[in-house]
């Protein structure tokens, strides 16, 4: 007994919750898939065991004072898709979405899974751990490129950004990448198949219908991360063009920043709309589209446009001067930027979510090239967004990689953009608002302020801030589904689950030692879907 306690304590008993409830839901259809997580979370639970034993995983240079996460980290997404093929399931049967559209769900599952599954057997070789037609095939390929991906992919996070992030959170990020980037390419090939074989071989399996704002999106956050693998050879070019004319260093930052700026826009107007145009059907240039779309409905969306710089110009104004001149914990004066994104996205999401879609990918793209601007230093705002990004920053972050803007940013927009295609649970795109602007707030401060009961020894989790943190956003749920209900939305949560999801959120967001901004909502939203 004491054996299995020790084994399945704090954040590993919340995930098997989790995952039970998942896997209780499950019909014949995903059965396979089904089985498969169970697996998958099996194998993390043993390589995670083992890693955590001392100086096993020295070699990879994590963050210091996480747990390992291994098991959070490789279940989380699989999970939030075996959630969504669930989700589907009922609208193909009530004619909502097509097979197509499941069986590629389903072949992006098995993708996912493959990442996590090769991830683990790195993870497990570092650790030294012991342990029939030509479209099944392709299929095949398909899902081994994924898991041979993965591997490179998670070697080169934890290796540029050593001492950033934890195993877990590392392959999240990951298997969320190659997921996201592998959907593109196979997008990609379907659509050059397509016009040069015309035959019915490459069927809609290999893509499902997008839209333009999601087309936008993936185009554009693909081209950024691959930027700076591209500047970093123009630099070098750069270099050897300045020693030879011997350029001094101000000359030189100045030349780099102009090459920065320059390939910047050559890639954002240039490259990245092109293969928006030959993946996509668009009547115009895509920069023309969005500004197209923005005006289209000009009163209500120039009025959140507004809305939003009013409420992001004043917060940033006050919450910098009160970080420089207050005693107040960056962790509760983070927590304000909860609150705000409560104020900014619920009411975009309830009267313009595809909006919002595109407002999230905009915010996403400006974030990445201003951390870009800052790791590089580039002239003339790269120190200044230095300063001011450090301000804000706390333990999770560090002078390489500075990721709490970026977890929370994407910890309100996934939910939703996940369910761009197909959602009879309303309750599920407000899973990242509600878990953080509301829950992980309230758990905060209350905890911070009132937290006596400790959930352990050495963690500063209070049992007072986690109660709190779930009445409140069960309070705050039960709230919105009225509401919902009067501007349209066919409410169907009852609420046993939305307790059970709530409860199980919140306990997550108690023990894990993650950067919970991004494991809890995805958690949340999949418990949601259900």
């Amino acid at each position: 007994m004491e054996a299995a306690a020790s084994l399945l304590n704090g954040e590993r008993a919340v995930v098997v919750m989790f995952l039970s409830r998942i896997v209780m839901y499950a019909e014949s259809s995903v059965l396979y898939e089904s089985l498969a997580l169970v697996l998958l979370a099996v194998c993390a639970l043993v390589v995670e065991t083992r890693a955590e034993a001392p100086g096993r995983i020295s070699s990879l240079k994590t963050r210091p004072g996480a747990s390992c996460g291994v098991m959070l980290g490789a279940v989380t997404l699989p999970a939030v898709l075996v959630s969504k093929m669930i989700q589907q399931s009922r609208g193909y049967l009530l004619g909502e979405i097509e097979l197509e559209e499941l069986e590629y769900l389903k072949l992006q599952y098995w993708a996912t899974a493959a990442c996590c599954f090769c991830v683990l057997l790195f993870v497990a070789f570092v650790s030294k751990v012991s342990s029939a037609s030509l479209l099944a095939t392709l299929k095949l390929f398909y899902v081994f490129c994924h898991g041979f991906a993965a591997v490179k992919v998670i070697q080169h996070i934890i290796h540029t950004f050593f001492s950033c992030a934890s195993i877990g959170e590392a392959l999240l990020v990951t298997s969320g990448l190659i997921h996201y980037f592998g959907d593109m390419i196979a997008c990609t090939v379907t659509e050059i198949c397509r016009r040069l074989v015309s035959s019915g071989l490459v069927s809609a399996q290999f893509g499902i219908n997008r839209s333009e704002i999601s087309t936008i999106i993936q185009g554009t956050l693909f081209g950024l991360l691959l930027f700076p693998f591209l500047f970093k050879f123009l630099v070098r070019i750069w270099g050897h063009f300045s020693s030879s004319f011997n350029l001094d260093s101000r000359k030189y930052e100045i030349g780099r920043a102009l090459v920065f700026y320059v390939f910047l826009s050559f890639i954002v107007i240039g490259i990245i709309p092109m293969w928006m145009q030959f993946v996509q059907e668009f009547s115009r240039h895509p920069i023309l589209w969005i500004v197209g779309f923005v005006f289209s409905e000009p009163y209500k969306r120039l009025s959140l446009c507004i809305h939003w710089v009013g409420l992001i110009g004043v917060a940033v104004l006050r919450f910098y001067s009160i970080s420089k001149h207050s005693k107040v914990e960056r962790i509760l004066l983070r927590k304000y930027y909860h609150l705000l994104a409560v104020c900014m996205f619920v009411p975009a999401l309830i009267y313009q979510p595809m909006f919002l879609d595109l407002a999230f990918g905009a915010a996403l793209a400006v974030f990445l090239v201003l951390e870009i601007i800052r790791i590089w230093r580039i002239w003339p705002l790269g120190q200044l967004v230095h300063k001011f990004m450090t301000a804000f920053t706390d333990h999770r972050d560090s002078d390489i990689l500075i990721v709490s803007h970026f977890s929370l940013l994407l910890g309100c927009a996934l939910p939703i953009w996940m369910s761009s295609q197909y959602n009879d649970r309303p309750l599920a795109l407000f899973a990242g608002i509600l878990i953080l602007g509301i829950g992980d707030t309230m758990a905060s401060m209350v905890g911070h302020k009132y937290g006596v009961l400790r959930w352990s020894k050495t963690g500063k989790k209070t049992i007072e801030g986690t109660a709190a943190g779930i009445t409140s956003m069960l309070a705050a749920s039960l709230s919105l589904l009225p509401l919902l209900a009067s501007t349209g939305y066919l409410v169907t949560e009852s609420w046993f689950p939305l307790v059970f999801a709530v409860t199980v959120s919140g306990l997550l967001e108690a023990y894990t030692a993650q950067l919970d901004n991004a494991f809890i909502p995805l958690v949340f939203y999949s418990l949601l879907c259900l």
